[in-house]
């Protein structure tokens, strides 16, 4: 039998048989300093469409990026193999900041928040003006998605030839907020896509709305071909014939250097994840006059000092209207 004593050495030290040796870890990260600059395009299940210089590259992100997750819109660094061939697979090593963050929750007492599309400039809220009737409710919570995320709003009202739009345009117009109102047959003649394209062009737009409302159906008639060939190339790499509108899927706008992401439709908008604060600063001539608000201010509160930011005349009180009814939302149901 050997005895350990103050005369052993590593000799004399058993192993056990099979362990590997293995190097410290540390903390210290590579920094891919040669990785590929690319766009996510859609995501399915863990696997991510990107789009590298002129390629469509399959990825998968890299455990380093512990549980950040890259959604639609990100812009990202990417290494491995990046020929977008067939059966090839690239990594995600890096998410790069973000401009904008468009984030829901499922219901107003969901914890769990839900990013759904980041970097875009636009949300274009798009409803039907008739069959499904409108919802000015869910435009609400959209509107506040927004405000809160960093994104300009632009309302898409379809079906101008079963109802005239005058009357939910009123709901909104003390916002200032654009607008394009279309029929079936100006989508089927071009003059919807052409009269949307002046709002599109340059920009990366986020198309929310419930189903039934015109959503894809405009998005395809925006991006016919681009549609195709991309969902086409997903499908055919991943082997799953999902329908686009599961998940977010961004598609360039022909002609301009503008981006188009059409996302899932959604039955609820919930604001679980919306600071009151940040909504605020959609409303520029309203925002000073928070200085004299006491501290972590609803806004419609008794002690408000934008109540007499208004009276002295510094902004319409329908724009306070307006900022109010949206910060209700969060506190009311949809269908209240």
């Amino acid at each position: 039998m050997r005895r350990y004593g103050k005369h052993t050495d590593e000799d004399d030290i058993r192993t056990r048989p099979g362990r590997r040796n293995t190097r410290p870890r540390t903390n210290i990260r590579p920094k891919h300093e040669d990785a590929a600059e690319g766009l996510v395009l859609t995501v399915d299940r863990g696997r991510l469409t990107c789009l590298v210089e002129d390629r469509v590259v399959m990825a998968m992100k890299a455990r380093e990026l512990g549980r950040k997750a890259a959604v639609v819109g990100d812009r990202v660094a990417l290494v491995g193999d990046l020929s977008g061939r067939k059966d090839t697979l690239a990594r995600i090593v890096r998410i790069e900041e973000r401009t904008s963050l468009l984030r829901r929750t499922a219901d107003d007492d969901d914890p769990y928040e839900r990013v759904v599309v980041a970097n875009a400039d636009q949300l274009a809220v798009v409803t039907a003006l008739a069959d499904p009737e409108p919802r000015p409710r869910l435009i609400d919570r959209c509107l506040v998605a927004a405000y809160d995320g960093g994104l300009d709003p632009l309302l898409v009202l379809t079906k101008s030839d079963l109802a005239p739009p005058e009357k939910l345009l009123e709901l909104y117009g003390d916002l200032d907020i654009p607008y394009v109102v279309t029929s079936r047959a100006e989508l089927d003649s071009g003059v919807a896509v052409d009269r949307a394209r002046e709002h599109l062009d340059g920009k990366i737009t986020a198309f929310v709305g419930h189903s039934g409302v015109g959503k894809t159906t405009l998005v395809n008639a925006l991006v016919p071909e681009e549609r195709r060939r991309t969902t086409g190339h997903v499908n055919a790499v991943t082997g799953r014939g999902r329908h686009t509108t599961t998940s977010a899927l961004a598609l360039p706008l022909s002609g301009s250097d503008g981006w188009v992401i059409d996302t899932p439709g959604v039955r609820s908008f919930g604001l679980n994840h919306v600071d009151p604060s940040r909504v605020i600063h959609a409303f520029p001539d309203l925002e000073p006059g928070t200085e004299g608000c006491p501290r972590a201010c609803s806004h419609d509160e008794p002690d408000c000092a934008l109540d007499t930011w208004v009276a002295e005349g510094h902004a319409d009180p329908a724009r306070l209207y307006s900022l109010r009814r949206l910060l209700a939302t969060r506190e009311r149901k949809e269908g209240d």
